[in-house]
């Protein structure tokens, strides 16, 4: 049934193809002619030459942007959609990197543009080295740096029991057998301490956490609820994450046994059970009688033992996720960094075009209040703020979107309540004639800024509304314009832009001459 169909359906198209053809070789006959009707024998070819060619230039310059459009589908060679899609992570993290460069390009503040260049070729740099990264995290004197010494088994960093013993960011390169890239540990200062230098190392150490390929959170006993939360916010980094709990040889084996299962219970379904692990990176000493203390050896072999299954297992997938997820941290920086200037250029477009419209009003003032078509409404503000967004928009398309939100605004009766708002505002006690420009073109002006900053949100959208539709946005900005601190920036540049221009020309009338 489904061949039988098909073979009509071709049928009947070739029957459209033929009876096409016969209508352009009639319509070519006729036009024939009737040139050699009225025109002499020898110049009815030449002309029928020169307007067969202009009707095929017409119907191909007619046909041009259908079929554009229909080859638009097939990018071409060198477009951002002919690239493969990564075959992997560290695919992904190269294709994100090159991403970067084309954002950072159009941000034109150098020295935030010059940070996220430097961060970049960071990570280019890492991508192709691939070292593993250790990050250590514990409050002060958890026993972070001995640990590092007792997986090092050489003496580093300074230990001490005094809190904020370490001060700064220390890394130490451990030696794995059978593992060809190089394995970085990091010691990081101390979290949850207290002033403004605890805050300013706890910085640093989340800093450390966001380059860690592997993090490891020193604890010695339970997790207290600021460890508990200091551990969920390293968790939700979508880094692999390790719970060691130091200082085993302080306590006997069913305490250490009881903390491990209480461990365990608290970090479910965060990180596995065996990435719990115990430790005693510096046993106290043990005094023996007549001689010299015993300083029995660190117990870090199975923390060593389950680092190394884990690197030797998933130490590629760990870079490669870490480093797709710093190229996409990167990537939103800079992104945030174009938006913030995208922003600053699209107010600086709404500031200029609102003053333009009040300065017209001020001078040649409309009968009534009929701001929409004067001032709120104004194609070539959107287009201008379109362009900063990367939008080509037509004339017809940029009138078509100011007319929607002037009807919108004049829906929602923002007009009148706008008008309202800034009479009271501007009741002063001045003439007639200037109170009655100065509400105009201030309330001219502050549509404008309303409706203005209404579009840049549509913009910046991506040209959607969102869910709320056109109505919600512009009752948004309308909100936001007329806080106090907002309102009140507003109505001082008013006031030295439109009110007192006016009164300095207002006529004056010349004083009375004295009584007799």
């Amino acid at each position: 049934m489904k061949t039988r169909t098909r073979l009509w359906l071709i049928a009947g198209l070739a029957l459209l193809a033929l009876i096409a053809v016969g209508v352009v070789l009639q319509a070519i006959n006729t036009l024939y002619l009737q040139l050699s009707w009225y025109l002499p024998y020898w110049i009815v070819q030449p002309v029928f030459f020169v307007v067969f060619a202009g009707l095929v230039l017409l119907l191909v310059q007619l046909a041009w942007p259908w079929l554009r459009a229909a080859l638009g589908g097939k990018a071409g060679p060198g477009t951002a959609s002919q690239l493969p899609p990564p075959g992997n992570r560290r695919e992904a993290a190269a294709q994100n990197l090159a991403a970067i460069d084309q954002t950072l390009d159009r941000v034109r503040d150098a020295v935030e543009r010059e940070a996220l260049r430097q961060e970049r070729q960071r990570m280019a740099a890492e991508l192709e080295r691939g070292d593993l990264v250790i990050v250590l995290f514990g409050i002060g004197s958890s026993g972070k740096t001995s640990l590092i010494r007792a997986l090092l088994q050489e003496l580093v960093g300074e230990v001490g029991a005094a809190m904020g013993s370490t001060t700064g960011s220390q890394r130490y390169r451990l030696r794995l057998r059978g593992l060809q890239r190089a394995v970085w540990l990091v010691d990081t200062p101390g979290i949850l301490e207290a002033g403004a230098q605890g805050l300013e190392r706890e910085r640093l150490a989340r800093e450390q956490a966001g380059k860690a390929d592997l993090l490891l959170l020193v604890v010695d006993g339970d997790l207290r609820a600021a460890e508990l939360e200091v551990f969920e916010a390293l968790a939700s980094l979508g880094k692999r994450l390790m719970l060691v709990l130091n200082k085993c040889d302080l306590r006997g084996e069913q305490e250490e046994a009881r903390l491990l299962q209480l461990l365990r219970q608290r970090t479910r379904g965060r990180i596995a059970t065996e990435d719990v692990l115990p430790s005693s990176a510096a046993p106290q000493s043990v005094p023996m009688p007549g001689g010299r203390p015993l300083q029995p050896p660190a117990e870090v072999d199975a923390l060593l033992r389950r680092i190394a299954a884990v690197l030797h297992a998933d130490g590629e997938e760990l870079i490669a996720d870490n480093l797709l997820l710093q190229c996409r941290q990167l990537s939103e920086a800079s992104r945030s960094l174009l938006a913030r200037q995208r922003r600053s250029d699209s107010e600086a477009i709404v500031d200029r075009y609102m003053w333009i419209g009040a300065g017209v009003l001020a001078v040649t003032p409309l009968p009534g209040l009929d701001l929409l078509g004067a001032a709120a409404v104004n194609a070539q503000m959107v287009v201008e703020i379109g362009r900063i967004y990367g939008i080509s928009l037509s004339r017809q398309n940029a009138q078509d979107l100011a007319l929607s939100v002037g009807r919108t605004m004049a829906g929602l009766g923002l007009v009148k309540g706008g008008v309202s708002l800034l009479s009271a505002a501007l009741s002063l006690n001045l003439p007639a004639l200037v109170v009655s420009r100065a509400i105009q073109a201030v309330s001219a002006a502050w549509l404008t800024r309303v409706a203005g900053l209404s579009f840049v949100t549509y913009f910046e959208r991506d040209q959607d509304w969102g869910d709320g539709g056109v109505q919600e946005v512009v009752q948004q900005q309308y909100d936001l314009s007329r806080r106090d601190g907002a309102l009140s920036r507003f109505l001082e540049a008013a006031f030295r832009r439109v009110v007192e221009p006016l009164q300095a020309k207002q006529p004056r009338l010349p004083p009375r001459p004295p009584a007799e």
